[in-house]
């Protein structure tokens, strides 16, 4: 072999050792991950889609019985009343969640220096804990001490029964879920700040309206972050309970409560840690993920026909 071969195959031999080592880093980098991924997010689907075929109360050993809680969840009335509130409460946070913010992140983009105090202060809200955020909303949508009811009535406007009653209850909660918009705004701020302004120039050259930049320019260019906004925020208000559940739920549910602000998440709840129902609650958890994964493939769809790339 010449000196030249010896060289080269040293070479190579040298590259793999080096791509080996750096494979072995880069997996024990990320093994950390993989490992909480197993244990905390793999294992226990594995164990709720088993527990699912099951009749389990924790206090016994699991009874394995076929698909009848998915039998089960065609016929239970409350499965079906909690998942049309979570409909009805997804279908009306989703759009106005994203239209207050990008309404908001368009004036924070206009504001100036003072743009980093309104950033902070839009979203506060967002890092309050969800236990504080239902019970200052209990308090402020009291029909008769609130302080929502009592702004109203300034104006000669007499308030609903947010908390009382049921017509008012799922749109008292989606008015509470508003209070934390302040992530979506900063993600709507950053999409903005990101339009090219030599587009917005060259629409003014041309007589452009402002309305004319906003549907043409401005939705357009930020489409990719309005679809990732609309996926996160549908897949979240499908799986609302925290401040749900403190405001109606922390003792037995009953009257208005019990029907109109049952929501899915709720109701898998108290199945699998009021009912002991833990396999049934585990048939619903896999039924919900099952929606939430056909919505998202539909979404993922439907993206193409609005959503702009700049790569496209």
């Amino acid at each position: 072999m010449s000196v030249q071969e010896t060289t080269r195959a040293s070479d190579t031999g040298a590259r793999v050792s080096l791509q080996r080592r750096e494979t072995l880093a880069a997996l024990a980098f990320i093994s950390p991950w993989f490992i909480g991924f197993l244990v905390f997010t793999a294992g226990p689907m594995i164990a709720s889609l088993g527990l699912s075929l099951t009749d389990y109360d924790v206090l016994h050993e699991p009874n394995f019985i076929g698909l009848a809680n998915y039998q089960e969840l065609l016929e239970d009335p409350r499965l079906g009343l909690s998942l049309g509130n979570t409909v009805y409460y997804a279908i009306l946070h989703v759009p106005l969640s994203i239209a207050i913010a990008l309404a908001l992140a368009m004036l924070l983009n206009n504001v100036g220096k003072a743009s980093g105090f309104f950033r902070t202060a839009f979203y506060l809200p967002s890092v309050t804990p969800a236990v504080a955020i239902g019970t200052l909303f209990l308090w402020l949508l009291n029909p008769r001490i609130g302080l929502v009811n009592k702004a109203l009535s300034l104006v000669g406007i007499a308030g609903p029964g947010w908390t009382t009653d049921p017509a008012w209850i799922k749109p008292g909660i989606v008015v509470m879920s508003l209070w934390s918009v302040g992530t979506t705004v900063i993600i709507l701020l950053a999409a903005l700040r990101s339009v090219p302004e030599t587009i917005y120039e060259a629409a003014n050259i041309d007589g452009a309206g402002a309305l004319t930049k906003f549907f043409r320019i401005t939705i357009p260019m930020i489409s990719g972050s309005l679809f990732f906004l609309v996926i996160v925020n549908t897949i979240a208000s499908l799986q609302i309970f925290t401040e749900v559940y403190t405001m109606y739920f922390g003792k037995q549910a009953s009257g208005a409560a019990s029907s109109a602000g049952l929501f899915y998440n709720i109701y898998l709840f108290r199945q699998a840690f009021e009912f002991l129902n833990m396999g049934y609650a585990s048939a619903m958890a896999w039924l919900l993920f099952v929606i939430i994964l056909i919505l998202t493939l539909i979404q993922l769809r439907l993206s193409s026909r609005w959503v702009y790339y700049e790569g496209d």
